[in-house]
């Protein structure tokens, strides 16, 4: 990350007080950029909050199905780069609510594209899809070059918006560029749904992790601080037009299941309770992982954080959280 670069830049983010977003403005306030960040709900928890980063940004409230709201945005901030990180992320959520899903995750994108596409001040926009918009494929790694085939709500949700994207380039020249990445983890992720939050919440509290699922899904993960610098390294080199309206998969390129996970955090934290497993996960990947060649080859990026490393880390972040929240 080149903190130069952003200095003084008009930063537009979505989903701020999300995980990823809340992680973003943790590292962009340090560099002296002007963010602004458009907040739906008031999530006390979240990094952006509980850290005070919230000082340092201007405030809009709202959300991205808004329309008129984000071009106001646009044109009173004079936004350069905007990250695009708002969604409905969780799968179970998803497949419960997928209207809900579709307003946010589908007409929020195009919403932001454009309104982006109106704006000529704007010239740096990614937008956050995932290793989901793939769908179910038979030959794995996932590379940019698949097709996306999202077959349940949430995997649809994000192959259209991801489409939109596509369209916005091939037809306005919009300069977007799409992420797709495996499953985020690190601290500062409060939805316990989620495997690898839920795990340590519940060895924290001395209670049996629970697998939703049959153990058996594979899954690609990578540390939260490595795909805030994926994206800030994307966003620097499109600068470079020929990489504008492509996609980058960001991955450490791992294969494990939720059983394995669980086991390696049981490990770590030195606990000897045993996984509860429900296997009630239905519609569903059960096999996914990435390809992160052309990432590599053409943004010159690497992770920084191993799988044990930033497993470390995420369960020393929760084991300071939960004590001081209870003190």
């Amino acid at each position: 990350m080149n903190k130069f670069y952003w200095k003084n830049r008009n930063i537009f983010i979505t989903g701020s007080t999300g995980f990823l977003g809340s992680w973003m403005v943790k590292y962009l306030s340090a560099t002296n950029s002007n963010i602004t960040c458009l907040i739906r709900d008031w999530v006390p928890k979240s990094e952006l909050i509980n850290n005070k980063f919230i000082n340092r940004i201007n405030i809009v409230r709202g959300n991205v199905e808004d329309y008129f709201l984000i071009e106001r945005v646009l044109n009173e901030y004079e936004i350069d780069t905007v990250f695009h990180l708002a969604a409905q992320a969780i799968v179970c959520i998803s497949n419960n609510n997928p209207i809900s899903t579709f307003e946010t995750n589908i007409k929020g994108t195009w919403n932001i594209l454009e309104a982006c596409r109106r704006n000529q001040k704007v010239k740096k926009l990614i937008v956050a899809s995932s290793d989901k918009a793939y769908g179910d494929q038979k030959t794995l790694p996932y590379n940019e070059s698949f097709p996306l085939e999202g077959r349940h709500p949430y995997d649809v949700s994000k192959s259209c918006a991801d489409l939109l994207c596509r369209a916005y380039y091939e037809t306005y020249k919009l300069p977007v560029c799409i992420t797709r990445c495996g499953n985020f983890y690190g601290g500062g992720d409060f939805n316990f749904n989620r495997i690898i939050p839920g795990t340590i919440k519940a060895i924290l509290i001395n209670e049996r992790p629970v697998i939703r699922s049959d153990g058996n899904f594979i899954r690609d993960y990578i540390y939260i601080e490595d795909a805030v610098l994926a994206y800030l390294l994307l966003a620097e080199k499109m600068d470079n037009e020929n990489i504008h309206g492509q996609a980058f998969n960001f991955s450490n390129e791992l294969q494990k299941t939720v059983k394995d996970i669980v086991n390696i955090i049981i490990t770590l934290m030195n606990s000897d309770l045993v996984p509860l497993i429900l296997n009630e996960a239905e519609n569903e990947i059960k096999h996914q992982y990435l390809s992160a060649k052309k990432a590599r080859e053409i943004l010159s990026w690497e992770p920084l954080f191993d799988l044990e490393s930033g497993l470390k880390l995420t369960i020393d972040y929760y084991r300071h959280f939960f004590k001081q929240f209870n003190e």
